[in-house]
């Protein structure tokens, strides 16, 4: 069991960069504060939610918040290009949220390019899936089940949610409704994949090029799939990012617009990718209320 508060657990962030911790701004500015518990967590580590014919086993780690009734949900992927890195990366934002009463499966997933596109896309659905069917030996809201990712995870998380409740082949054999999320949120979120070009992760990732093959760019981008049925987004990003531009989240948050589906958007300022991400803390901070508001009453 853990009883670490919020703010003992962000600060774990590197002491030289609290200053930029002010330098951020928030759209919408006018959303509600919730208060959120602060609680213990119980971590359940290396679960195989994988299914037993399966290419390859998967792991996660669960964290279940201390509380009377069942938690809300939070499904978690990490970032690296498709092709590497680990769950353990996003440690820290599992235990910040898992303190705030939030239940979180942080997974792993395939990489490229073993593993071309849409099989990372199957893994999240499966983990998804995984979440229904234990819930109740777990203690855990199936019915508030959210997504968290950074990067390449994020990636993956935005268009789990953006295809869920659409008819997109991307739904066979392992998506569809009950695969949907509450509500995401996206950080350093690559969402239109085209206008990347044929980079070295983009081709080992889905396999060809963009030239020869432009439809499968476009399928494995979210911002092909935002509909009016595609759940609330927060996105946080650095506009200094030179890996994922931060145009990146404003033509996903005008996709979003013109759908009239609601978005935030936590603008961090002089911050590249990984410093957006080393510095996360008030943003992770920001979206645990995010979430909190999109919950059902």
């Amino acid at each position: 069991m853990k009883t670490r508060t919020f703010k003992q657990l962000i600060s774990i962030i590197p002491a030289a960069f609290f200053w930029l911790a002010g330098c951020a701004s928030h759209s919408p500015t006018s959303a509600q504060s919730v208060q959120l518990p602060e609680t213990g967590f119980t971590v359940h580590p290396s679960i195989t939610f994988s299914p037993e014919t399966w290419p390859e086993t998967l792991f996660a780690d669960l964290y279940v918040p201390i509380m009377t009734r069942k938690a809300p949900v939070v499904l978690m992927a990490h970032g690296g290009g498709w092709e590497r890195r680990s769950r353990a990366d996003m440690t820290w934002v599992a235990e910040a949220l898992a303190s705030q009463g939030f239940a979180v499966l942080n997974i792993d997933y395939r990489f490229a390019p073993e593993y071309t596109f849409p099989a990372q896309l199957h893994d999240l659905q499966v983990a998804r899936q995984w979440i229904q069917q234990h819930a109740d030996h777990y203690g855990l809201n199936a019915k508030r089940v959210s997504g968290f990712g950074f990067s390449s995870g994020a990636h993956l998380m935005a268009l789990l949610a953006t295809v869920a409740s659409t008819d997109s082949d991307l739904n066979t054999p392992h998506g569809g409704p009950d695969t949907g999320l509450q509500a995401v949120v996206a950080g350093g979120l690559p969402s239109d994949l085209p206008a990347f070009g044929s980079g070295k992760l983009l081709r080992q990732f889905l396999g060809s090029d963009l030239k020869a093959d432009p439809e499968r760019y476009q399928q494995a981008s979210p911002i092909s799939h935002v509909s009016a049925s595609t759940p609330p987004f927060f996105l946080f990003h650095g506009t200094m990012d030179m890996l994922v531009p931060f145009a990146q989240a404003e033509r996903f948050a005008q996709a979003l617009a013109d759908n009239g589906v609601y978005h935030e958007v936590y603008k961090m300022h002089l911050r590249g990718h990984v410093t957006s991400f080393l510095t996360a803390g008030n943003a992770v901070e920001s979206a645990a209320q995010f979430l909190a508001r999109q919950q059902d009453p």
